[in-house]
């Protein structure tokens, strides 16, 4: 019985090994808390943005809107990239404290496969962007978004799964909710995101435990 019982021990432990080879279980809670910060930031430009674009053409029928579409664009590339360089740092650092490489297999599998619907999804955001259905463009983000923390899911922590079902949910209720993909946003970009993050410290990080 005795033996028995160690060798469904070892079993367990090689099972978890395997388990650890293959999945990217390294994500920081720090990094999605530093993504939602940076995606609430960018919305914050965005709308003193819009304000100020509103207040210096009230009365003007005839509006250019070229220079508020560069600016807005100026500030997506800006938040996209400050979210994902401080991500980046925070993986960083947890990868090195757990000494697992940043860019080993189970990495690569999860880029892949965030990566493929992630480029799908911008491209139909640049169609819709073009076709001036911008009010589509927020709940295609957040769609094609937990499409693709969904698809990698497979490769990493089960709350990655659980958030990206939470992002095509806040989508498609913006499909239905027109005209408010600002708050949208910012409740899927940003707010669901530091609460994950939070979860992920406390249920990974808080006690250095790491599945």
């Amino acid at each position: 019985m005795h033996t028995q019982n160690e060798s469904l021990q070892d079993l367990q432990h090689i099972k978890k090994m395997m388990e650890r080879s293959t999945k990217f279980s390294s994500v920081s809670g720090f990094s999605a808390i530093a993504a939602g910060v940076c995606a609430v930031t960018g919305i914050w430009f965005v709308v003193q943005a819009i304000a100020k674009w509103m207040r210096n053409n009230i009365g003007n029928l005839n509006v250019d809107k070229d220079d508020l579409a560069t600016q807005l664009l100026l500030i997506a590339i800006a938040t996209f990239a400050a979210a994902a360089i401080s991500s980046f740092i925070f993986i960083y650092l947890r990868c090195k404290k757990l000494g697992i490489p940043v860019l080993g297999m189970s990495a690569r599998r999860v880029f892949i496969n965030i990566i493929i619907p992630l480029f799908v999804g911008s491209l139909f955001v640049f169609r819709l962007a073009t076709s001036e259905a911008y009010e589509l463009i927020a709940p295609a983000c957040l769609i094609f978004y937990g499409l693709a923390l969904v698809n990698a899911s497979k490769y990493t922590l089960d709350e990655i799964r659980y958030l990206g079902f939470t992002e095509l949910f806040i989508g498609i209720m913006n499909l239905w909710i027109v005209g408010y993909g600002l708050i949208f946003w910012g409740i899927g970009f940003g707010l669901v995101h530091i609460i994950y993050g939070i979860i992920i410290w406390w249920k990974y990080e808080k006690n250095g435990i790491n599945e």
